[in-house]
């Protein structure tokens, strides 16, 4: 259910981003240019703070025992937390919503089907294999290579970004 609503919230950002931020540059085109330049100040800094966060130490103490919530306060802690995450909107909206934009018709929509079909596996991925990974995020040695890991892919996307202006 979790990874069913966080996906669902994505895919419609998503859509929401690709289809309305590209109807907003139709009438304003050069506002392209200074979201595209955000973007890249944006992944820039937050790649900065996961090469940063590679000289920390970090540890995971995870609780498995069973905690049984109702299922609405789960799903309104979801809701809550996903909505009123800034990094939400600049994600889907601006982000994915400036890269797919810039495509036309059916390469647009199939961009966008990309995207939120990659939302979906990503969200189902994280729900199932979270269980697979406890023993390895317990080490500090996992966060220094997933925090590297998330560095150089915002420093890629941010490169890539660079040279479609």
């Amino acid at each position: 259910m979790v990874a069913l609503t966080c996906s669902l919230i994505d895919g419609v950002l998503i859509v929401a981003g690709v289809k309305g931020l590209g109807k907003f540059l139709q009438i304003f085109p050069s506002f392209i240019t200074y979201i595209t330049w955000f973007g890249i100040i944006f992944l820039c800094a937050y790649g900065l703070l996961a090469l940063k966060s590679t000289l920390s130490v970090h540890a995971m103490n995870i609780d498995t025992s069973v905690n049984k919530k109702s299922t609405m306060m789960v799903f309104t802690t979801l809701v809550s937390l996903s909505f009123l995450n800034p990094h939400l909107y600049l994600d889907t909206v601006v982000l994915v919503g400036t890269i797919g934009s810039k495509y036309e018709g059916i390469s647009q929509n199939l961009f966008t089907f990309g995207a939120v079909t990659s939302s979906f596996i990503w969200f189902f991925s994280l729900a199932y294999g979270s269980r697979i990974l406890i023993p390895l995020f317990k080490k500090p040695i996992t966060w220094k290579y997933l925090d590297l890991l998330t560095a150089l892919i915002m420093f890629f996307i941010a490169f890539n970004l660079y040279y479609t202006l």
